[in-house]
């Protein structure tokens, strides 16, 4: 079938992307769902930093590719052996397929999914198999997808391994699709990764939708101080507004202190989502002695951040990543819009904007100038 897509031919275009326009919008071929596959109607789909980070060439992925990874919509098609959907079922759609038999699988982590990761990187599908085709290249038409669900289109083939279904038919897609990421790893970096008790102080580097998320996570915890760091003033007052006890603006040159002053010395738990160096050195900073510094942030791959082995070890200092929240999709996603619904974990509150996919060039120029936190495509 063809359908209309965003797709990305090149990493590290200039900006304003408004003007280079590194996503342009065609017309490109989508085969039928294989087996063990579905085809989606998109609904809605999210403006990630991680998308971002494909664009500007932090994540280099194979080109060209339909990117987009947070996404809902709604099941056209069942592929031969996918008997536990039906078209017309709402579904989540996650962005790292777990195939449920290699190691980190049978351990219960699947976010760590061997043959997903894989895949992923190579820009296909779980099965290894690509449905995306350029109809204007026909010498080399197949085009890779993005994290395995290629969302910024129409319609999406992807492994029954990446769906969710969601039951709750009150749920707008554009609620729905930010379960797919920015509350999986936000709210999973506090709940899963650090299992922070209540009590707890904690700092939140980074007030994206991610580091929102998180911050919405910590209250859910009963964290007694919930410190919010970023350099956009509005993003503070949003997060005050979301249950922050305290905010500093992380240019401020005594930042670090300023988050030691108000939680006695520093925090238990330091959530690091900015995706930088110099977020990650901060966190770490801040984190008290005998702490924990959590990074769920994605820099690109040649940064390096140095570390004092001496003063990790003298302080039993312990340092974590998380990915997509540590979660467990079918456990977790069901979990979240249920708090969601009993207004425990307001996400709706970070939606900045609902787009069209034509726009969708500027919605990425306001996501990297900071001046959005969810920007929502609707189809």
């Amino acid at each position: 079938m063809k359908i209309k897509a965003a797709v990305l031919h090149a990493l590290g275009t200039a900006q304003p992307y408004a003007e280079t326009k590194p996503l342009t919008i065609e017309e490109v071929e989508l085969a039928p769902p294989g087996p063990g596959e579905v085809l989606i109607e998109v609904k809605a789909a999210g403006l990630c930093h991680s998308d971002l980070s494909v664009i500007n060439g932090s994540r280099p992925r194979p080109m060209p590719m339909v990117i987009g990874h947070e996404a809902a919509g709604v099941v056209a098609e069942c592929g031969p052996g996918v008997d536990d959907l039906k078209a017309g079922d709402k579904v989540v759609m996650v962005f790292v397929p777990s195939c449920g038999s290699c190691l980190p699988c049978a351990e219960g982590r699947p976010a760590l999914c061997e043959p997903g990761a894989e895949t992923n990187t190579a820009g296909t599908l779980l099965s290894g198999a690509r449905r995306l085709e350029r109809t204007s290249a026909p010498a080399d038409p197949l085009l890779h997808h993005h994290m395995g669900v290629s969302a910024f289109a129409e319609y999406a083939v992807v492994s029954r391994r990446s769906l969710i279904k969601v039951d709750d038919e009150e749920l707008s897609h554009e609620e729905a699709a930010l379960f797919g990421c920015a509350v999986l790893t936000g709210v999973g970096a506090v709940v899963n990764t650090a299992q922070v008790p209540p009590g707890s102080s904690v700092a939140v580097l980074g007030l994206g939708g991610v580091g929102l998320n998180a911050l919405l996570g910590a209250r859910l915890s009963g964290a007694r101080h919930i410190v919010a760091l970023d350099l956009q003033e509005s993003k503070l007052a949003l997060a005050s507004e979301l249950g922050a006890t305290g905010t500093v603006n992380a240019a401020d040159p005594n930042a670090i202190e300023a988050v030691k002053d108000m939680t006695g010395g520093g925090v238990d738990f330091a959530f690091e989502l900015a995706g930088s160096v110099k977020a990650m050195e901060q966190a770490y900073r801040i984190t008290r002695r005998g702490g924990t510094t959590v990074s769920a942030g994605l820099p690109h791959p040649d940064h390096r951040w140095e570390l004092q082995h001496v003063n990790m070890v003298a302080e039993e200092r312990t340092i974590k990543g998380s990915y997509i929240g540590s979660c467990v999709p079918m456990r977790d996603i069901p979990r979240y819009i249920e708090l969601y619904r009993r207004g425990q974990l307001p996400v709706d509150r970070l939606m900045s904007d609902v787009i069209a996919l034509e726009e969708i060039n500027s919605g990425f120029d306001r996501l990297a100038a900071g001046k959005t936190v969810r920007q929502v495509i609707r189809f």
